[in-house]
């Protein structure tokens, strides 16, 4: 373990968070925690763009965490951001200025990579048992829904929903009747409809509630004497008692009810509406809390990239199994676009870390796109990991392993909107290269390749005497060659002469 404290950045939909933990023994124990009330997802505008105001919240929220983590270094921190960053239209406008204010690089992460997070993080913070449960986490925009067993997610999904978009769609101003409460909750079912069958076939024996919604709500049913019997948590007769006094009252500034703090107070009849609409159509009767939830997942997660149990690697192994990737091929590859890129940086230093875990998995999944058709398997190929669920990728890491898979044969032109000096053009060119060279799909060995990057191309050194048997291979060469000149690189062939007996 390199680094005795890492720290967790949530960009939500309704706060933004921070939690550093302090790592002892392959355990977590939280530190530190910050808390900023940002409300992103009630700047959205109409047309799903971030108002001045809720980005000025947001990198000043950023700027506070970035003074709390000077001095991490960038492997020891994560920062994640979750559905209004998702759907904003302009959230990679918005991306350069927000890791600007941090000082780390931000990732965008799918609903069904949160809903993994959640479950990672509420299972650390619970009692070990054999039973499977029922995690439910509403966020500001979105609510994801796992059941699991032991620190296993087994099903996973994420519904457009959450506290912030539901108060302001339904509640505005706060008010509240009978009739608002009603349409909330029916458009919660609804969302909820299209999974409930599937989750109540799958079943679950214990039902947790992870996040701000779901402590609120316990703390307030707990502290206010409204479960039956006194019971803990939240049950199904506390709710309907909730919402009864809340319709009552007629707005949230008229409610009075112990543990409801003014914070809250803007998203809480929207979460209320959804948890009530959970409860129904699951039909759940009693939820305990889990302290942990996306944070702590988080943090458990980069904890697990320490001790190379990074979920990114389980994440390709299954793809290269249900696509049915030829792994003999992908290996000789692999081995030979990593020996190219180590002649091109040095691959023990830390910095190139990162850049050999995406040319590995790039190239693991370069063929992935066979499985659907050979014409145009690398369209296919980037396409599938573009939209796919990827457990352990971000948004942003999907979309450069899509861009290698992408760029691995044909015109360059394709990717050409990647900037001129970007460092992903030498991943590129040592998975094509790679490729080519192993077109053959056999393991007759390669000859001794010296490559060098000179004046702003490629220079590569091959036996002459081994292009002359392998005239195939010395075409495609000389077309590889324009191909980079097209785009204004470059790649010169260079005939050694000497032997090579292979």
């Amino acid at each position: 373990m390199a680094y005795e404290l890492i720290a967790a950045v949530d960009l939500g939909s309704n706060s933004f968070r921070l939690q550093v933990g302090r790592v002892v023994d392959d355990q977590i124990y939280p530190l530190d925690s910050l808390k900023e009330p940002v409300r992103l997802a009630s700047g959205l505008t109409a047309d799903k763009r971030l108002d001045a105001a809720s980005r000025e919240r947001a990198l000043l929220a950023l700027r506070r965490f970035g003074e709390r983590l000077r001095g991490f270094q960038p492997e020891a921190v994560r920062a994640v951001a979750t559905n209004t960053l998702r759907v904003a239209k302009d959230a990679h406008d918005f991306l350069p200025a927000a890791e600007k204010a941090l000082g780390f690089p931000i990732e965008i992460i799918g609903g069904r990579e949160e809903a993994r997070l959640i479950y990672l993080g509420a299972a650390h913070s619970l009692p070990a048992v054999e039973h499977k449960r029922l995690v439910v986490d509403i966020g500001g925009g979105s609510t994801e829904f796992i059941i699991g067993q032991q620190i296993e997610p087994l099903l996973l999904e994420s519904q457009y929903m959450g506290c912030v978009s539901f108060s302001l769609r339904f509640f505005p101003g706060g008010l509240v009747d009978k009739r608002r409460f009603r349409d909330a909750e029916l458009a919660a079912r609804r969302e909820i409809q299209g999974i409930a069958s599937d989750y109540r076939r799958f079943g679950w024996r214990e039902a947790v509630g992870s996040s701000g919604t779901a402590r609120a709500l316990a703390e307030i049913l707990e502290l206010n004497h409204l479960n039956p019997g006194g019971a803990s948590g939240i049950t199904r007769a506390g709710l309907e008692e909730l919402r009864n006094r809340l319709i009552r009252a007629g707005s949230t500034d008229a409610l009075s009810l112990d543990g409801l703090r003014s914070d809250r107070l803007p998203v809480f009849p929207g979460g209320l509406a959804i948890m009530c609409a959970i409860f129904a159509e699951l039909d759940i009767e009693t939820m305990i809390y889990a302290d942990g939830a996306l944070r702590l997942g988080v943090l458990y997660d980069l904890l697990g990239r320490f001790h190379r149990l990074d979920m990114r690697d389980s994440t390709v192994s299954e793809f290269m199994r249900r696509y049915q990737v030829d792994v003999l091929q992908a290996a000789r590859v692999e081995r030979t676009a990593q020996g190219l890129l180590g002649q091109l940086r040095d691959l023990r230093a830390p910095e190139n870390e990162s850049a050999l875990d995406v040319l590995r998995w790039a190239v693991r999944l370069h063929e992935i796109g066979i499985s659907i058709a050979h014409s145009g398997y690398h369209k296919h190929g980037a396409y599938i990991v573009t939209f796919a669920d990827m457990p352990g990728f971000s948004k942003k890491d999907q979309a450069l392993l899509a861009l290698l898979i992408l760029g691995q044969r044909g015109k360059l032109e394709k990717i050409a909107a990647l900037p001129p000096l970007d460092d992903a053009w030498q991943l590129v060119f040592c998975l094509r290269l790679a490729a080519l060279l192993h077109r053959p799909r056999d393991d007759r060995p390669l000859p001794p390749l010296t490559l060098k990057y000179v004046s702003g191309a490629y220079q590569l050194d091959v036996p002459a005497e081994w292009l002359a048997g392998n005239p195939l291979t010395a075409a495609a060469l000389a077309d590889e060659a324009v191909a980079w000149e097209r785009i204004g690189s470059g790649l010169r062939l260079r005939r050694r002469a000497g032997n090579f007996d292979g």
